[in-house]
């Protein structure tokens, strides 16, 4: 199939783009790695797609004291080669340079990702497990919301329909930091069936694991410092209990597999 007719509108800048969203039937596009296919399969049928890549302030990379300022629509590939700054960038490139394939990280965004809140994508387990902010923008301003609150479920956000993604922050982590970051797919570049990530910055009091690609928003676990002593199965899949993955043997046990390597590959930095 192919998608059904649309208008086609790109703003000048973020304010512009809220006023033509405004409109019935507008939707947001960025990259079109998501969107393009639904387009194609008409799953959505807009009346009017605002393109939003091209916007300056959503395209920006900036250090701001303790944090990283990303834009929304930086791609996965520009994180892969680099040009994000610090351990913080190290952990983002290792995340980008496994998502699907280079084609596609030539134009998919970050945002665009996070928004999107597949459960199964990269970028709503990984920003949720290095926490900070992301700011929105919409008819009443600006608001802030945390990143491990901001997917709430199944393709589900906290982000109003007529609200964009604008900037996410993030904190800097230490040059000491440790992470691990592993996921399980049928082949390469496919979607993730288990995600599992960990986090351990000691200059800033942070031990933090994430267990992804649920039913749901991931599941973040914060202050277990045990999980990083060793690599232990039985804590892993008390994890994957938590999450309310008890009921699937099969799964629980693949997402704590996958929680176990990435604790082995943080105490291999």
């Amino acid at each position: 199939m192919k998608a059904c007719a649309f208008e086609y509108e790109r703003p000048r800048d973020v304010s512009d783009a809220l006023k033509v969203l405004s409109s019935e039937g507008a939707k947001v596009a960025a990259g079109m790695q998501s969107l393009g296919p639904m387009l194609n399969l008409r799953v959505v049928q807009p009346r009017l797609l605002v393109d939003i890549r091209r916007l300056e302030e959503l395209r920006t990379i900036r250090e701001e004291g303790d944090t990283l300022a990303l834009g929304a629509c930086v791609t996965h590939a520009e994180i892969e080669d680099g040009r994000v700054p610090g351990a913080t960038g190290a952990f983002l490139q290792k995340v980008a340079s496994r998502i699907a394939y280079r084609a596609v990280r030539n134009r998919g965004t970050i945002g665009g990702s996070l928004a999107h809140a597949d459960p199964a994508a990269d970028w709503p387990s990984a920003l949720a497990l290095l926490g900070g902010i992301a700011i929105v923008a919409g008819p009443s301003g600006r608001r802030e919301i945390p990143l491990e609150r901001f997917v709430t479920g199944l393709f589900s956000t906290d982000l109003a329909s007529d609200e964009i993604v604008v900037l996410l922050k993030l904190q800097k982590l230490g040059a000491k930091a440790r992470f691990g970051w592993w996921k399980f797919c049928r082949k390469a570049g496919e979607f993730a069936q288990a995600i599992g990530g960990v986090l351990e910055d000691r200059e800033r009091g942070v031990a933090r694991a994430v267990i992804g690609a649920t039913a749901g928003a991931p599941f973040v676990e914060a202050g277990n410092r045990r999980l990083f002593e060793k690599p232990d199965l039985d804590q892993c899949l008390a994890a994957a209990d938590k999450a309310g993955l008890g009921a699937d043997l099969y799964s629980r046990r693949l997402h704590a597999v996958a929680l176990q390597r990435a604790i082995a590959e943080a105490q291999r930095r």
